[in-house]
């Protein structure tokens, strides 16, 4: 052990002893499938393929084993050029739903969020229990929200359908259209995400020095004003970090999509994660695909978050 080593052991070997359990879960959890899952993107390896060996029985019942001459190989970076030019897989289709989807889901979550945090946080009867109750979806198991919301919007008994027949309309058929599908899983996120800016935010806001919206109101400044020169302000930077947070989250949200759409109609409202779940469980299952689609997932985030640091950085915010 090198002496730096071996000198910051002896002084902090209870600091040592602490964080190495942390570190070995880490490893096991995230680190190594994050290095397999890289690995694996620059092979050919699919269910069909990745025994080393195809053994027989005779009718004797002795077991013959040759090599597969059809097992898999390393590719390089074939599978990303495949990918990427659309010769495998819809990944370009599934970019542009998945960044639809987001932006969409992120947009409401924060607008929705702030306006409820506003609410709350001026003097209101019964403002705990409206608290509690806005709380609640985000108590919810995320796939019970989801059965919860499609069965709602189910064609025959879904509550939609209920109140537009109530109203002299034609029952809608929600999933048979990309973007009236695509709408559902919208608002069921929504339903889920509200909460979590709303919580945040208000708690932002109370961080906020009164004596700021004193001061505005001796110079005159009218409501809209002080949301506008105080509020706003004073909420950048949990604001950015939430939003950060949400459309990471949203962008990698699959059960919403894989529970309420299902793909449908015809996997026109699938997204990137979706995409690399059938890859790798669906079909034939083909692991090096959908490692590839992970890479790139993870790829795109780490672009989109370097950007946003940077674009803060650039306000003044340091982060």
């Amino acid at each position: 052990m090198p002496a730096v080593l071996r000198r910051s052991w002896d002084k902090h070997w209870y600091a040592w002893a602490m964080v190495a359990p942390v570190v070995l879960i880490f490893s096991v959890l995230i680190l190594y499938p994050l290095v397999r899952g890289i690995v694996l993107s620059f092979t050919n390896l699919t269910e069909a393929n990745q025994l080393t060996e195809i053994c027989t029985k005779s009718i004797t019942g002795a077991q013959s084993c040759d090599p597969n001459p059809n097992r898999w190989s390393w590719v390089g970076f074939d599978n990303y050029l495949n990918v990427l030019t659309g010769r495998t897989g819809d990944f370009w289709q599934w970019f542009g739903i998945t960044a639809l989807w987001t932006v969409g889901c992120v947009v409401f979550h924060f607008a929705i969020g702030l306006g409820l945090a506003v609410l709350l946080n001026r003097p209101l009867r019964l403002r705990g229990v409206y608290r509690v109750l806005l709380i609640l979806p985000w108590a919810v198991p995320g796939f019970v929200s989801a059965f919860a919301w499609r069965f709602m919007f189910n064609q025959q008994f879904g509550l939609f359908n209920g109140l537009l027949t109530a109203a002299g309309l034609d029952p809608v058929a929600w999933f048979d259209n990309r973007w009236t599908s695509l709408l559902t899983a919208v608002l069921t996120n929504i339903w889920l995400g509200v909460p979590f800016m709303m919580v945040t935010l208000l708690g932002g806001m109370q961080t906020i020095s009164s004596e700021l919206y004193e001061a505005a109101t001796i110079d005159g400044a009218s409501p809209w004003q002080r949301f506008l020169h105080v509020t706003m302000p004073g909420l950048r930077s949990v604001s950015m970090t939430v939003v950060l947070l949400g459309t990471i989250w949203t962008f990698n949200m699959f059960s919403v999509i894989f529970l309420v759409t299902g793909g449908q109609p015809a996997g026109q409202t699938e997204i990137l994660v979706t995409g690399a779940y059938r890859a790798a469980f669906q079909g034939i299952r083909n692991y090096s695909l959908a490692s590839t689609y992970g890479v790139l997932i993870l790829s795109v985030l780490l672009v989109f978050s370097l950007v946003y640091r940077r674009a803060l950085r650039k306000q003044g915010e340091v982060w």
